[in-house]
């Protein structure tokens, strides 16, 4: 992973934890049910932009290279992977 989308990654990653921790302080307090659901959507959508972030990162540059190389059956172990996570992201 390079420096920017580790850093960027990682940022991210800190402020949904603090959102979380948020909802965590709502819910003790007995916040409106609609306001703690609108923030855990708030988290949900931060920690799909990271999960997107970190795909795109893959995509340029493990698979690139992999796609790129002389060797199958890595290249067939990247496609795999890709596609087992789209397999488990579709299983809601």
């Amino acid at each position: 992973m390079n420096d920017h989308t580790k850093q960027d990654a990682t940022r991210r990653l800190a402020s949904a934890a603090g959102h979380i921790r948020g909802i965590e302080r709502m819910v003790a307090d007995d916040a409106y049910c609609i306001d703690v659901i609108k923030q855990i959507q708030a988290v949900q959508a931060a920690l799909n932009k990271v999960s997107t972030m970190l795909l795109d990162n893959h995509l340029r540059t493990c698979v690139t290279t992999a796609i790129q190389g002389d060797d199958a059956e890595e290249r067939e172990k990247m496609l795999q992977e890709i596609t087992s996570v789209f397999a488990v992201t579709g299983k809601k």
